[in-house]
């Protein structure tokens, strides 16, 4: 590396760690509210700086709804709650056209989507229609009632939750909507010590309640400054390699996974791995992407993207230990 790129990677460097502040003054207050669940914490600052929306598993009670509230105050962003059944309908998450009597015309009527961050509570409970409806606010950040496209605020932030073991009455998501959603993040329970933190902290008289560290237009900054994160082309081929060894296994002398392998993640993986590891690198406060971020985030951002065979599902084999094999394989540059 010259001295020239080397001085500008230290620029950038200083810039990001003075960027990235407000992350650790985010981090104590969602850390006053939620015990534990690290993980997800970062999860959710990934996804709001690098544009993406998440989708979270894990079974009710695991503080999913209390999260994203408590990031919507940190920031002071506006927060709504949908929670999904079979018998809702596109116009009562976009809104509709009401007939105005007095005037004789049409006037729209906003619905609860337009709104900074969304829970999307039990989204595999949601038929078809309403799930494409949601499809076009994440996608194209834009929605269309009558004739009429309105653009949504941002910073725009959809989560996702669905219980992996209840499937009665539930509607699998498409793969294209599944695509669409930049992680995919598995909740697990808290530790003893957590759990004890929590009861604590529940059966306490007065609950802690989190202060607001940015504005939405910090974010927009932080946005920006995300992208400018280094990341040197052997990382970029890493990432490449890492996701072609999903689509052709065998080329990585992984011949045994081929059967297991119904598809392999898309371009939007290798594009979303990519934002992911810089946003990584920006709440470590780090100007640079190493090789290290990229397996931080590879597991959230291909989950959901490997189709797995009957074979896969006969033997029991998850989506994570196809990640596994594939990190372990590819060289790390």
């Amino acid at each position: 590396m010259s001295s020239v790129e080397s001085i500008d990677i230290q620029e950038i460097n200083a810039k990001i760690q003075q960027e990235s502040v407000f992350v650790d003054q985010l981090r104590g207050e969602m850390g006053k509210v939620i015990i534990g669940q690290k993980h997800m914490i970062d999860s959710m600052l990934i996804g709001l700086l690098s544009s993406g929306h998440i989708l979270l598993e894990g079974l009710p009670g695991l503080a999913k709804t209390l999260a994203i509230k408590s990031l919507a105050s940190c920031i002071q962003a506006r927060f709504n709650r949908l929670q999904f059944t079979p018998d809702l309908l596109p116009a009562d998450l976009l809104g509709t056209m009401i007939y105005n009597q007095r005037e004789e015309a049409f006037t729209v009527k906003k619905g609860p989507i337009f709104a900074h961050f969304i829970l999307a509570d039990e989204i595999n409970r949601a038929p078809a229609k309403v799930q494409s409806a949601l499809l076009e606010a994440m996608q194209e950040r834009q929605v269309t009632i009558g004739d009429t496209t309105f653009p949504l605020e941002e910073p725009f932030l959809v989560m996702a939750t669905q219980n992996p073991i209840e499937q009665e009455g539930t509607y699998p998501l498409p793969e294209a909507q599944v695509d669409r959603f930049m992680l995919k993040v598995i909740i697990s329970y808290p530790d003893k010590d957590e759990e004890k933190q929590i009861i604590d902290q529940n059966l306490s008289s007065s609950a802690p309640i989190p202060q607001q560290v940015v504005d939405p237009q910090d974010i927009i900054k932080a946005r920006e400054a995300v992208r400018q994160v280094y990341m040197d082309e052997k990382i970029c081929g890493y990432i490449t390699d890492i996701v072609f060894a999903s689509r052709y296994p065998g080329e990585y002398g992984l011949k045994g996974l081929e059967p297991m392998i119904s598809f392999g993640a898309s371009p939007r993986a290798s594009i979303n791995m990519a934002l992911a590891s810089k946003a990584y690198a920006f709440i470590q406060r780090r100007g640079y992407v190493v090789p290290e971020d990229v397996r931080s985030v590879c597991y959230d951002v291909l989950r959901h993207r490997i189709g797995l065979s009957y074979e896969a599902e006969a033997e029991n084999m998850q989506s994570s230990h196809i990640i596994h094999d594939i990190l372990n394989a590819v060289e790390v540059p």
